[in-house]
């Protein structure tokens, strides 16, 4: 799918979205193959810390459904550029290569980074 296409899966997809807290709102659109892809949304708790990135959603979902190899992903906000948070970074790192593209999107702009740039020191045991 191009990236417009996925854009706009993100955006009919905010108002699934609960940030009632941070107020920014965060919708990932995962793709697994072509023409299969995968949304997440951020889900906010009062309990900051049970709070989960759509990014993360994104992946769960499409594992638990069986898929584990990703060709992208978009990360979209109307509120501002939803830059993935280190928990995300590292997840996608599981399941990812280094030249994995991930597209970062607002209603202004749209940036392009390999997971490697984002995250050039991974976590391994």
């Amino acid at each position: 799918m191009e990236i417009d296409e996925l854009i706009e899966i993100a955006k009919k997809s905010v108002v699934n979205c609960y940030a009632p807290y941070s107020k920014f709102h965060v919708v990932s659109v995962l793709e697994a193959e072509e023409n299969l892809f995968f949304v997440g949304v951020n889900v906010e708790n009062v309990s900051f810390g049970l709070t989960v990135c759509a990014e993360r959603i994104a992946v769960f979902k499409a594992v638990s459904e069986g898929y584990k190899e990703f060709s992208k992903i978009l990360i979209y906000s109307p509120d501002g550029m939803p830059y993935p948070c280190g928990s995300c970074r590292q997840v996608l790192a599981e399941f990812c290569g280094k030249s994995f593209p991930i597209y970062i999107a607002s209603n202004r702009e749209i940036k392009v980074f390999t997971l490697g740039e984002l995250l050039p020191h991974t976590f391994s045991l």
